[in-house]
């Protein structure tokens, strides 16, 4: 591992602060190293391998299609964009997708649309979003603008204008801006993910979706990480009741390709036109057929075992000797501890389990199909991490 990790510091961009871990094999949520030390795994590649690793649905797909055809442009047609266009369509209600490569792609794209709607039905100047603070959407200098972070902003400013920023769970704030301003959409996510785990209040959200509907405002809600089964629904706006007019996600969606979809309603379908919008990769038909395998399997049946997975952490969890808090939806959870975020990391590693961070907070994307034998093995190894 020494020679790799000399190789990464010399040949590989300096972007990010890496585990001394390489993975060399995995199955389902199983991670083995290569000193042969094996990890549950509780970030599925921050949130990307849905099912865990070498999911053999998924595989079997992936090679199918790939002794097919593994590229061709958007000149033509294939099936598995079409099939997967169709299934997200008759899952969600919304009426047409737009294919790209990551969650960052589907937000531009949901922004661009946003954008051509309302000079369209109202003019140019209205062009403005309203995002949350805390909220994260992307690295792209658009995306990042929208992005209420300010420590994301800093180091690349001038940033695209147009984004204004409210506080999450307070709608006098939202109401404030839409009054004051030229408002073309408001674009949420319904448990921010990066911004520390914290799911936005249900009347915070019905509260939202009533101004947009109320002001002919879109409202595109952001399913990069909390979409695809990962939060007990399959889409996590489903929690709230509400029907959003743009939808984006990609992460678990590929199950470990790159992929990302912007999906749009009856409202949004037909704005973008020929020559509107485009993606060389989008759409390719092998990330397309490892989608299928996916969402296919995200069943009822799937969901509420998410949800009694969810409520086994909370109850475990919540309440128990070093965890201040536990925050979350689904297997999409935050625990904020007493003790520093990178010691009880830390102890996770030593003792073979491999969660993530979110701001001070350790944050839990176990794979959807996680044994329950494995998850109480490793909610065992927190709880000891987190004690005093």
């Amino acid at each position: 591992m020494a020679k790799i990790i000399e190789k990464d510091n010399q040949f590989v961009a300096n972007t990010y602060a890496r585990f001394p871990l390489e993975i060399v094999d995995g199955k389902g949520s199983i991670a083995k190293s290569s000193d042969g030390k094996e990890y549950i795994d509780l970030g599925t590649g921050i949130g990307v391998t849905a099912f865990g690793y070498c999911d053999e649905r998924w595989v079997s797909a992936v090679k199918e299609q790939l002794d097919k055809v593994q590229h061709t442009s958007n000149l033509y047609y294939t099936q598995p964009c079409s099939d997967l266009a169709e299934m997200l369509c008759e899952r969600t209600g919304m009426k047409k997708i737009f294919f790209s490569n990551s969650g960052a792609e589907a937000n531009e794209c949901a922004i661009k649309t946003a954008r051509k709607y309302a000079q369209d039905k109202k003019g140019e100047d209205y062009y403005k979003i309203i995002t949350l603070n805390n909220s994260f959407h992307g690295r792209t200098i658009t995306t990042l603008a929208a992005t209420g972070q300010e420590h994301f902003h800093k180091l690349f400013k001038p940033l695209t204008d147009g984004f204004l920023h409210a506080d999450a769970n307070d709608i006098e704030s939202v109401k404030n801006l839409v009054d004051n301003n030229k408002i073309c959409a408001i674009m949420i996510e319904c448990v921010q993910g990066e911004g520390g785990v914290v799911a936005l209040d249900d009347f915070f959200v019905k509260g939202v979706w009533e101004i947009c509907q109320n002001n002919d405002i879109l409202l595109i809600v952001d399913e990069v990480q909390t979409g695809n089964g990962r939060t007990g629904e399959l889409y996590a706006y489903m929690n709230y009741g509400i029907s959003p007019d743009i939808i984006t996600t990609a992460k678990g969606l590929g199950g470990g390709l790159p992929i990302g979809a912007c999906m749009f309603n009856e409202k949004t379908q037909n704005v973008l036109g020929f020559g509107d919008h485009g993606s060389t990769f989008g759409g390719n038909p092998v990330a397309c057929a490892g989608a299928i395998s996916i969402i296919e399997r995200i069943d009822d049946k799937l969901l509420e075992e998410v949800k009694q997975k969810s409520k086994f952490i909370f109850d475990s969890l919540s309440g128990a000797d070093g965890v201040k808090s536990v925050s979350g939806k689904g297997l999409m959870i935050g625990i904020e501890t007493v003790k520093p975020v990178k010691e009880v990391m830390a102890y996770c590693m030593q003792n073979g389990i491999l969660p993530l961070t979110a701001k001070t907070k350790l944050r839990l994307l176990p794979a959807l199909n996680i044994p329950m034998e494995l998850l109480k093995k490793a909610v065992e190894i927190i709880k000891q991490a987190c004690k005093n």
